[in-house]
């Protein structure tokens, strides 16, 4: 009895370096999604800019397209938005956005000091749509398929990499 009583801490320490072992290969920046596959939620969103309309579930079938949830007052949205435009500019992809829980005045001035590469933005002030997206944060991009459905999903600030190795790709692949 006393040697099992000796071989106990021994157990829980494997059992912990086991458990750890397991949680280290986890990517923490990969935040599964239930909507992956599943049409965009139904939804209708005022427009923020003179000029340019706002958006809603509607508006997302019939092209390959991107949604991103920005706000004025997220400084990650702030690094990736020169990336976007380079997108929308230089490839051409329809990107639609979605203004979280942020003022209009604040939305306005921030595209007016970073540019604006969205074909439609859509004010959710209240945060009630990107609940229904599933949204953790701000920023975040979603890949709309043809058919109105979402097919993948980035958390966090695009970076370069993220758009040569998944958003690009499956871009092509879907226009196919």
């Amino acid at each position: 009895m006393k040697r099992l009583l000796l071989l106990l801490p021994l157990v829980l320490f494997l059992g912990l370096v086991g458990y750890f072992a397991v949680g280290l290969r986890h990517d923490p920046s990969v935040l599964p999604s239930a909507m992956i596959d599943k049409p965009a939620p139904d939804f209708a969103l005022g427009p923020v800019l003179d000029g340019v309309p706002g958006l809603s579930s509607q508006d997302l079938k019939g092209q390959v397209s991107l949604v991103n949830v920005f706000a004025s007052w997220c400084a990650p949205c702030r690094v990736e938005h020169p990336l976007l435009t380079r997108l929308a500019r230089e490839q051409g992809i329809a990107i639609n956005a979605i203004a979280y829980k942020d003022k209009p005045e604040a939305t306005r001035t921030f595209l007016a000091q970073m540019g604006n590469p969205f074909s439609r933005i859509g004010m959710d002030q209240d945060g009630r749509v990107a609940i229904d997206w599933g949204v953790y944060g701000v920023p975040e991009t979603y890949v709309i398929d043809r058919q109105g459905r979402i097919r993948y999903r980035h958390v966090g600030p695009l970076m370069p990499r993220d758009v040569e190795e998944k958003i690009l790709p499956m871009i092509r692949e879907l226009s196919k």
